[in-house]
């Protein structure tokens, strides 16, 4: 599969994190994920696309405010699957969390993510 399939799949999924609506939230991860998809995030397994719409309205709802979510670095993509480093920020240099995440792709759609995020070490 091409890195580029991939990549527009990855960016549909975190465009979700910073939708201007709620019903955004739930279109966008439709366009990249498959129904059936698996999500293994900081709370544990989730099956389909209901617990991955659970999981972007959550972030969305940081007590700290609406933060963005940004896609920081390239997709490298091993035949199906691909990984691709992230940040969370809310606004006023409020909390952050950065990490990385590996999907798996099958039909050009995501059907299992993997989740590794927490705060981001502090820069020298």
């Amino acid at each position: 599969m091409p890195e580029g399939t991939a990549q527009s799949a990855i960016d549909t999924f975190i465009s979700a994190f910073n939708a201007s609506s709620g019903t955004c939230v739930i279109d966008l991860p439709s366009q990249a994920l498959t129904s059936d998809v698996v999500l293994w995030g900081p709370l544990g397994r989730g099956e389909g696309s209901e617990a991955v719409e659970r999981f972007v309205l959550d972030i969305r709802r940081h007590p700290a405010g609406t933060g963005t979510t940004t896609r920081c670095s390239e997709v490298d993509m091993p035949d199906e699957w691909a990984r691709y480093e992230w940040v969370f920020a809310t606004p006023d240099d409020g909390p952050r969390l950065a990490g990385t995440d590996i999907v798996h792709l099958r039909r050009s759609l995501i059907d299992q993510i993997i989740v590794f995020g927490g705060e981001p070490e502090p820069s020298s």
